[in-house]
């Protein structure tokens, strides 16, 4: 099959999924529906691994022409290369488990076809996102990745108990995410104005050609753009609606926490890799937002006990490590660890649903404990994706998060240094996470206990592959210490076929500062891992309420108070100034002017109406009265004239 026709057909196999079930969802059983969805998903994942055995270079399928100005050209067209194909297998193949695993999940749920007809278009628009060969057609999948987010997080905004919570919390992601996006329009129209073009090669080969754009104009097209990712990728100051984003049903947090809208930033970032390498002064920016976001969303999660929470700071933080490598320049990277990340989190965010539901939809881990026995399958796996984000080695999430780790160590010690206590928070939050709910006595009541089971198979099945996934994917980007002949695979693949990456190489460490590095992340990984073990099940330690806890756990708990400081500077101020305009210009200007308005057509009409009584003797009585006015008129105007 053509490599167009290819493409076609994957992009249109989600958005055909969509349309079935938003026309017909009413009709179909919900086993049809979900098989519907599911299906169309990994038939896109089928031919997009068909496309990455046959890369060869960069290849663009135009559809049609949009624009055609005199100095412009826009089409909607889409760009197959390394980077664009392997972001697709993640979405497709990681979104085809959630949707698996959402059969089971949502079989309750009586939004049941909605779910799924939103699933698919979130699918179909990060597919949009990641091929498109332009930044306008990225425009339109970022737009529809924020508007299926919107949908998704408040999905339940009906609901009798926290219906008004979960709208508020899809309405504050939609606002950050218009905020970024300004961020994004801005960018546009800098770059159309600088290269008369918005293709990614041709903006590419006009710098190569040109150097002039290594002043300001770079830096403001680059620093509007890293403001865009910083609202879809959650990073300071646009990341406080991720966390409330866990208002939506469990998979949808999969979803976008793991495979689709987070990782729009950092795709973003690396497809312009020729921008932000001629903009350091960005870059640096980029770096310290990162190091900061990591610090902070970790210790946010070190205290939290809702445990879809946890999972939610885990992945600003883990966000902000992608952020840093980008910083340095290492894009390969920071896709490395998006891809493991993509894994472990999927699986942990899955394996948090997979308790929800055993759990009969308790969220707290103050009232869990003891599921290791009561649900096996679900405990084993969320142990896999809990051993790999916390860095234990040889799972994937050691190997990705180890390079990052390097490029800080080259170029910048202090950042190293960040990323250390970063890392190790990371430990600490999830084994603390792993142990209260699973070891330990139960703590939710024998009534509770008695009704806690495993998930069924359309649930359990996708935790199993992310665990196998989780387990194994660090093997794509070995370093050179283990198999030389294969090292650095995934380096090699996203550089050799993506525009731009093949002039950009990250920094690989001499073997022995390798080995070292490898051996103290493994020391204090384990070291965390003992410890957590010895304080949570030998010792019986169980999570705090409120008012017990100390400073800083109070401050951990209360998330630093940036909602809080949010809200005094920012949300409070406009809500002020929305309810004094409208008193004034509202109600006063607005409401009373149309309103008196109107008051005064109705009185002049029940006075004129009053001339138009029938009766003949009113009318010759006007009559007359308005010729003795018009006489009297004339014989004064007379009499004034002589």
């Amino acid at each position: 099959m053509p490599q167009d026709l290819t493409l076609i057909l994957l992009l249109s196999f989600p958005l055909l999924g969509f349309a079935i079930n938003g026309i017909f969802g009413k009709q179909l059983p919900k086993m049809v529906i979900g098989s519907i969805a599911t299906v169309a998903v990994f038939a896109s994942f089928l031919l997009a691994t068909s496309l990455f055995s046959r890369l060869d270079g960069t290849t663009i399928v135009n559809l049609f022409n949009v624009l055609d100005f005199e100095n412009l050209q826009i089409n909607a067209s889409f760009q197959i290369d390394a980077l664009s194909i392997w972001m697709t297998l993640i979405i497709t193949g990681v979104g085809s488990l959630i949707h698996l695993f959402s059969i089971g999940y949502m079989s309750h749920d009586e939004g049941f076809y909605k779910f799924f007809t939103y699933l698919n278009l979130f699918i179909f628009s990060m597919l949009i996102l990641v091929l498109g060969s332009n930044y306008f057609v990225l425009f339109f999948g970022w737009e529809g990745v924020g508007m299926c987010s919107y949908l998704l997080i408040s999905f339940h905004y009906n609901d009798a108990q926290k219906g008004i919570a979960n709208s508020l919390a899809g309405r504050k992601a939609f606002i950050m995410n218009r905020i970024g996006d300004v961020g994004l329009l801005v960018a546009l129209f800098m770059i159309i104005g600088q290269f008369n073009t918005l293709e990614y090669t041709k903006i590419g080969h006009l710098i190569e050609s040109n150097k002039a754009l290594t002043g300001g104009a770079m830096f403001f097209i680059t620093l509007s753009l890293f403001i865009a990712a910083t609202g879809k990728s959650a990073q300071i100051p646009l990341f406080t609606w991720l966390p409330d984003a866990m208002a939506g049903p469990t998979p949808v947090s999969a979803l976008i926490h793991a495979a689709t809208m987070v990782t729009a930033g950092i795709y973003l970032t690396v497809r312009s890799n020729f921008l932000f390498e001629l903009a350091p002064f960005t870059q640096n920016i980029i770096l310290y937002t990162g190091l900061a976001t990591t610090l902070f969303a970790a210790f946010m999660a070190l205290r939290q006990n809702d445990i879809k929470k946890v999972l939610a700071y885990s992945t600003v933080s883990q966000l902000g490590l992608m952020f840093v490598a980008l910083g340095f320049g290492a894009y390969t990277v920071a896709l490395f660890h998006v891809t493991t990340h993509a894994f472990f989190k999927a699986l942990l965010f899955l394996g948090s649903g997979s308790v929800i539901h055993g759990m009969h939809e308790e969220q707290d881990i103050r009232k869990m404990g003891g599921l290791a026995k009561l649900m096996p399958i679900t405990h084993f796996t969320f142990l896999i994706g809990t051993m790999a984000i916390s860095g234990i080695p040889f799972l994937s999430g050691f190997f990705s998060k180890d390079e990052i780790m390097a490029q800080a160590l080259h170029h910048n010690t202090f950042a190293y240094i960040v990323l250390v206590i970063a890392v190790t928070m990371t430990a600490v939050y999830m084994f603390r996470l792993y142990f209260l709910t699973f070891h330990g006595e139960f703590r939710g009541g024998d009534q509770l206990k008695s009704k806690v089971h495993e998930s069924g198979p359309s649930m359990t099945l996708p935790l199993i592959i992310l665990a196998i996934l989780s387990i194994f994917g660090g093997l794509l980007n070995l370093p050179g210490l283990f198999f030389k002949n294969s090292a650095h695979w995934f380096d090699h693949f996203l550089s050799a076929g993506t525009f731009g990456l093949n002039h950009i190489h990250p920094v690989h460490l001499d073997f022995a500062t390798s080995i070292q590095l490898m051996i103290f992340a493994s020391i204090v990984a384990l070291s965390v891992l003992i410890w957590a073990y010895l304080n949570y099940v030998k010792k019986g330690n169980i999570a705090k309420d409120d008012k017990d806890l100390n400073g800083w756990e109070r401050l951990s708990a209360a998330k630093l108070f940036v909602d809080e400081l949010y809200n005094v500077l920012i949300v409070n101020p406009i809500l002020a100034i929305s309810d004094f305009t409208g008193k004034i210009i509202d109600i006063k200007l607005l409401r009373n002017g149309v309103y008196a308005l109107a008051d005064g057509v109705l009185n002049s009409a029940n006075i004129s109406r009053k001339w138009q009584s029938g009766f003949l003797s009113s009318y010759l009585f006007w009559m007359v009265f308005g010729l003795i006015i018009f006489v009297a008129y004339y014989i004064l105007k007379i009499s004034v004239w002589h």
